[in-house]
């Protein structure tokens, strides 16, 4: 990819759904762009990977709950490495919250 990527123009509103974009597609690396509009993970459905999650909060807050671990409030600016295997769920966002994804080890 050689275009220029501007990631913080918003592409969705409240009432489309969290989106999810891929940005970057190699072996064992996948970077991905979110936007939430006040979404939250499902209390009985946590997030669990086998794989290390880097978050970057572009821009709006997040709250994450990580099991072992408690809750870590994230603002924009601030990144968070969530290790594989680790239960998590998100548990507010601001509406909106653009973050950075990045998968590390991703089969």
């Amino acid at each position: 990819m050689t275009d220029v990527l501007s990631l913080l123009p918003l592409l969705s509103g409240p009432l489309d759904g969290e989106r999810f974009d891929d940005l970057l597609l190699r072996p064992g690396v996948r970077i991905e762009r979110i936007e939430s509009h006040g979404h939250t993970t499902p209390p009985d459905r946590p997030y669990v990977q086998d794989w290390d999650e880097w978050v970057l909060v572009l821009a709006g807050e997040a709250e994450l709950d990580l099991d072992g671990v408690g809750l870590r409030r994230l603002g924009t600016g601030e990144a968070l490495l969530i290790p594989a295997g680790m239960a998590h769920r998100v548990t507010y966002t601001a509406d909106p919250t653009v973050w950075l994804a990045i998968h590390l080890g991703e089969a």
